[in-house]
């Protein structure tokens, strides 16, 4: 009768000097002296012994893997989530794997429905639209989901939100108290969470200290992009001569510097700008822009954290975090260099 072929468990064990049911331990993350941890792993090491990522996921029922959701890779913003969350979630023993939805909805319920069949162990997403069915699909999923943005009042989910509305109102007041007094906002598509916000923000704000409240100050951009930004603001242009422009965010604020300079007209002498996120873009511009910080990296920290802890203690009350803004200013509205 012929040998039948060792298994590569089989060899890894025996290179140890060890049990086969010890290296499966060992390398299924279970407990272990430091001692056989050394040389189960120096033995799969030398063998180049990898275990089977599907196979370990059901016998232990983890990915060891976390997914962040969001609209767009490219974005300041999103890059200062990654970055913050990607440390956070390794220091836990996860791996982060990014996924780009775009702003469809449906997009994120597909995201959400696949990553149902044990795909990773917990997603942080940030919506850019919240629709019932979306809610309807995160509140039905088995898996742990954290969201960064806001959620309706009745909605049972850990969420992370910036406050915008205040961060608006900052600019505003900052503005005010330069003698701004035609202050024109550009902003995002106002059926996203953020351009809703935002405009709302702005209208309080507007209305709180009797500032012309005209259409002709208000455009909205088609996205949260530069390219959106340009043509927004140069027809904002077309229309208005503010002495300040508040972009609802950094992209859409460099944008209006940009179109600003090409029309001829000196920030911030004749009109100051403003962004929101306080991303790098902020302090790169030229000039550099005046910003206000609704902090994303603590946003996406807290997130991580109250994702790793759903994940650990399922049962764990829901929680709602909310960050406050703080005003950065810079050369955009005659602050320092």
């Amino acid at each position: 009768m012929a040998e039948t072929p060792k298994s590569n468990l089989q060899l890894v064990a025996a290179k140890a000097g060890v049990s086969v049911s010890s290296v499966s331990r060992v390398l299924n993350g279970g407990s272990a002296s430091e001692d056989l941890a050394r040389k189960v792993r120096e033995a799969a090491a030398e063998l180049g012994y990898v275990p089977h990522a599907s196979a370990r996921t059901m016998r232990t029922g983890r990915t060891d893997q976390i997914t962040l959701a969001v609209a767009d890779v490219g974005n300041p913003v999103y890059v200062q989530m990654m970055r913050t969350v990607t440390g956070i979630v390794a220091k836990a023993g996860y791996r982060l794997v990014v996924s780009s939805t775009g702003s469809d909805p449906a997009s994120q319920i597909d995201l959400v429905t696949s990553l149902n069949r044990g795909y990773a162990d917990g997603l942080l997403m940030s919506p850019l639209r919240i629709t019932e069915d979306l809610v309807e699909a995160m509140k039905s999923s088995r898996l742990p989901i954290v969201v960064i943005g806001t959620l309706p009042a009745d909605v049972e989910l850990d969420n992370v939100r910036a406050d915008s509305a205040t961060g608006i109102g900052l600019a505003v007041e900052h503005l005010v108290a330069q003698g701004r007094r035609r202050i024109a906002l550009v902003n995002g598509p106002v059926d996203t969470v953020p351009g809703s916000a935002r405009l709302a923000g702005y209208l309080a704000a507007i209305e709180r200290y009797g500032l012309p409240t005209s259409s002709e100050l208000q455009v909205t951009a088609t996205a949260f992009t530069y390219r959106a930004g340009r043509k927004a603001t140069a027809a904002l242009l077309g229309q208005a001569s503010p002495d300040a422009i508040i972009g609802a965010n950094d992209l859409l604020a460099v944008a209006a510097l940009k179109e600003l300079a090409a029309a001829g007209v000196r920030v911030p002498r004749d009109t100051a700008v403003v962004g929101m996120d306080d991303t790098d873009a902020a302090e790169l511009a030229t000039p550099s822009l005046t910003s206000v910080d609704l902090g994303s990296a603590k946003r996406a920290k807290a997130a991580a954290k109250l994702l790793i802890r759903r994940i650990q203690e399922p049962d764990a009350p829901v929680s709602r975090i909310v960050i406050p803004p703080a005003l950065s200013i810079r050369e955009s509205t005659g602050g320092p260099a």
